[in-house]
């Protein structure tokens, strides 16, 4: 049987090129980049250039990148980070109600510690509206947190409008950037972003891998206490052969971007187009215009989350309900919830299917003919 994955959302395969960039380090590199001796310099020069790459991405400086083990690290010290580096100037940090739960847990443990956090809503798009950012603002506002985009829906943010929004106030502004890093093109200094967080394994980097990056000037406390690594932002001894794979990943995601951009959405419209030819019922979560290249979100009426994922798998394609990290769980979507209502069929109704490396339009095809036949036969 073929198997098409079409869960890129959720995680990607790692690319050839970056395996072979990382091998060396897992060999014969092997050195602590804090070391003064030949090997430790050869692994520090491999992470300073790493770092160098990474900051030109996003037309940062090195000295703003701190490199973590993926995205839910990189979320937490910027959050929590920020939370208690700044206790003194407020304690009320704003967030939308559709978040990954990076974010959304995070907020809620600072709750715990006497933090007031402000869950914005979202349209029937999925968009955070400016207006209800700027009406939340307050002199105690230490913090806003709004993704890049969302990686259920696809929902591009007004990210730009909102940095430009908090120039006049003192709230740090992050965006957890984990599934527009590397399609999207990120100027942190033109959108007025201070915090943003990437994962590499979203962009066919290894897993355990990530950075933030932080505006310099800004500060945040520390969440690992050891040695001095991360210009002592962040201890424990580097990742040296991940860090080679994050940066690896980056170049080929920046060389390929825009053919990229091109190609996923014909993906998105060969699929719909199918499903159409087919006289399926379906609807469209979120909207085309204003979402992330890779992520297709459909309701499907009638049917059930579980068993459309079941009778997808055994025909050899794999999806997903949304999030990977609610995997298993019964719980609906909390971004379809938000949107929706949570009374609203798409909840139980509605599968993401999510690109990327390795997916050729005849999988496409494939999968979209594929559906088409479950989502007959299960609304028989």
């Amino acid at each position: 049987m073929q198997h098409i994955y079409l869960d890129h959302a959720a995680t990607s395969p790692m690319h050839p090129d970056v395996v072979e960039r990382m091998l060396p380090y897992m060999t014969e590199v092997f050195g602590n980049p804090s070391s003064i001796h030949f090997f430790g310099r050869k692994s520090r020069h491999a992470v300073d250039e790493a770092r160098q790459t990474i900051a030109d991405s996003i037309h940062a400086k090195p000295n703003e990148i701190i490199f973590t083990s993926g995205g839910t690290e990189a979320d937490n010290l910027a959050i929590i980070g920020t939370a208690n580096q700044l206790l003194g100037k407020g304690k009320h940090i704003i967030t939308s109600a559709i978040e990954h739960h990076a974010v959304l847990h995070t907020c809620e443990h600072l709750e715990k510690q006497g933090f007031t956090v402000t869950y914005l809503p979202v349209n029937e798009s999925g968009l955070v509206s400016v207006k209800d950012v700027e009406a939340a603002l307050t002199p105690e506002t230490i913090l806003v947190t709004i993704m890049f985009g969302n990686n259920e829906v696809g929902a591009l943010q007004p990210i730009q409008e909102i940095g430009d929004l908090l120039q006049e106030h003192q709230a740090v502004f992050h965006t957890d950037a984990v599934q527009a890093y590397g399609l999207v093109d990120i100027n942190v200094n033109q959108l007025n972003i201070d915090l943003l967080s990437v994962s590499a394994h979203k962009i066919n980097g290894p897993k355990g891998t990530g950075f933030l990056f932080m505006r310099e000037g800004k500060k945040l406390s520390p969440l690992l206490f050891g040695g001095e690594q991360e210009k002592k932002r962040r201890a424990g001894t580097e990742n040296v052969a991940g860090i080679v794979g994050l940066q690896a990943a980056a170049q080929l995601a920046k060389q390929t971007s825009v053919d990229k951009n091109e190609l996923y959405q014909d993906f998105k419209t060969t699929f719909i187009s199918i499903l159409n030819e087919e006289g399926i019922s379906f609807e469209l979560n979120g909207d085309l215009s204003k979402s992330l290249p890779h992520v297709l979100n459909l309701y499907f009426p009638g049917t059930n989350v579980e068993s459309m994922l079941v009778n997808l798998d055994l025909a050899g394609i794999a999806a997903s309900s949304g999030s990977a990290c609610t995997a298993g769980s019964i719980d609906p979507s909390h971004v379809l919830v938000a949107m929706f209502g949570k009374d609203s069929d798409r909840i139980t109704s509605s599968i993401r299917f999510s690109f990327g490396l390795g997916n050729s339009i005849e999988d496409i095809k494939t999968a979209a003919v594929e559906t088409s036949k479950i989502v007959k036969r299960l609304t028989k």
